[in-house]
């Protein structure tokens, strides 16, 4: 099966492919049943149609059959997988990414400039042990949900400018079919199919923006609360070490993986990234 969506059987394939994700078992009166209810009352495909994509799928590897019930093979699975994450954007890369980013660079900046006021003959920073706490706190949190406001909201825009510009792409390529039934047919149901779509992006970008709050508030939390507990000198030792495995760990093992870079590579451009970032910070900081 091509990655594409040129005629009806691409789009009915699409949708049995969505359906069928993560190991689920559908009878074929099931999946016909939820097309259906993706055309909601309009007359959308008949039995014989789906019965001969699902062939064509069977032919291709992607679909199996056990006893009454449809599922996919891991051909299937991966093919599935491509597509959810294409058109539901369920992948949290960004999210991760980002979360562990800012919340490294969150626990530095407090960190280090708690230690840097000890030094400058400061008793604690901010004159107070409860003063530490609080603007610990007080600035992860807010970065935090400042993440998750940020990911939700630009999140949701961001993707439903996609998914239009893709489901125009779709609707350019089965413009092109011959038969003018089964052109209507194909248009409608590719309409009504990101009709659904758009209702599970809102939730999709829910968890997408939690992730990513959450991720920032333990990235940072954890090197903090190292720094706040520990006694002097150990402190910042183990909070430094924290964050140097969360970064170097963590993160940089994530976007190599993702991205299939080197981890040498990815490294040097994660390691470069913070460090800037937490210098910025400290020189913002201090002027």
């Amino acid at each position: 099966m091509a990655f594409e969506i040129q005629e009806l059987p691409d789009v009915i394939r699409v949708i049995v492919l969505l359906n069928l994700t993560k190991g689920t078992k559908l009878k074929k009166s099931t999946l016909k049943n939820r097309i259906d209810r993706v055309c909601v009352s309009y007359a959308c495909i008949e039995m014989s149609e789906l019965d001969k994509s699902l062939k064509e799928m069977m032919a291709e590897g992607l679909i199996q059959e056990k006893g009454e019930y449809l599922l996919l093979t891991p051909q299937g699975q991966r093919l599935g997988r491509e597509w959810e994450s294409l058109l539901l954007k369920k992948e949290p890369i960004m999210e991760v990414v980002a979360g562990l980013v800012d919340g490294s660079v969150t626990s530095l900046v407090v960190t280090l400039s708690a230690f840097i006021a000890t030094l400058t003959s400061a008793p604690t920073f901010l004159g107070t042990q409860s003063a530490v706490i609080f603007a610990a706190f007080l600035t992860l949190s807010a970065v935090a949900i400042t993440n998750f406001s940020s990911f939700l909201l630009g999140g949701i825009t961001e993707d439903l400018a996609d998914i239009m510009t893709l489901q125009n792409l779709m609707n350019y390529s089965l413009s092109d079919i011959p038969d003018k039934k089964e052109r209507d047919k194909s248009l409608l149901l590719v309409r009504k199919l990101f009709t659904v779509l758009s209702k599970q992006i809102h939730r999709s970008n829910l968890y997408a923006a939690i992730i990513c709050g959450t991720t920032t508030f333990l990235a940072g939390i954890v090197p903090i609360a190292a720094y706040i507990l520990l006694p002097p000198y150990y402190n910042i030792i183990v909070s430094l070490l924290l964050v140097s495995a969360i970064v170097g760990i963590f993160l940089v093992r994530y976007r190599s993986k993702k991205t299939r870079v080197n981890w040498k590579v990815t490294l040097f451009e994660t390691l470069a990234i913070v460090v800037i970032a937490t210098i910025a910070s400290l020189l913002l900081g201090a002027a």
